[in-house]
């Protein structure tokens, strides 16, 4: 398999964990958000995925998924070993809950088309940037603290569906400067999942393409 991705790209890094979790193999192949104007801006990639979004990913057979919440259903549904969502129907909607507040709800106010925009069309400033990523994590993390137990995961006693997009979001917190002191659950799921191989291999920082 191939995945075009970026390795600053939370919905990529979704992906990759997804795809280290079952322990596949797949082939990196980087399309950078930022040299060339966007390279997922490019027909070729466009011809792949008219979105012009990643991740991407590229079956062996030359069929294309796109959409990184597709492409962690496709991988749960096709290799079953390391299931990402829990075994009755109550429990998996409550996982699918967790992770849809981070992939639909935080995560895109706050992706690289959305600032892009802010900067370049609403002219905000580098504060102003900040200070509306920052708001729209902090809006998430306060409903998504509540909605958290005592396990070591977002659900249970292993990772789920929720914290492959959970620590993917908590990067970006970071990176934007984000207090998490009021999240101490968000930080011990994330913490606990960073413990484990596929988590760390999948890191922007361990990424081929990291600059």
């Amino acid at each position: 398999m191939k995945l075009y991705d970026y390795w600053r790209s939370s919905a990529s890094y979704r992906a990759r964990i997804g795809l280290s979790l079952k322990e596949l193999p797949f082939e990196h192949i980087c399309v950078h958000l930022v040299k060339d104007g966007g390279q997922q801006h490019q027909p070729e990639y466009r011809a792949k995925n008219p979105q012009g979004f990643v991740p991407c990913l590229e079956l062996d057979d030359g069929h294309i998924i796109t959409q990184s919440m597709a492409i962690l259903e496709y991988l749960d549904e096709t290799y079953p070993n390391t299931p990402f969502l829990p075994k009755t129907p109550r429990e998996r909607a409550h996982v699918r809950s967790l992770a849809n507040m981070i992939s639909a709800d935080i995560h895109p106010l706050n992706n690289t088309r959305v600032i892009k925009y802010l900067t370049v069309k609403l002219e905000l400033d580098d504060q102003a940037k900040t200070a509306w990523y920052q708001h729209w994590i902090t809006e998430g993390f306060n409903a998504l603290e509540q909605r958290l137990g005592d396990d070591p995961f977002c659900y249970g006693t292993s990772p789920t569906l929720a914290d492959i997009c959970l620590v993917p979001q908590v990067y970006n917190a970071e990176r934007f400067k984000v207090d998490l002191s009021p999240y101490p659950k968000i930080a011990r799921v994330n913490e606990n999942c960073l413990k484990l191989d596929a988590f760390k291999l999948s890191s922007p920082a361990n990424h081929p393409d990291a600059e």
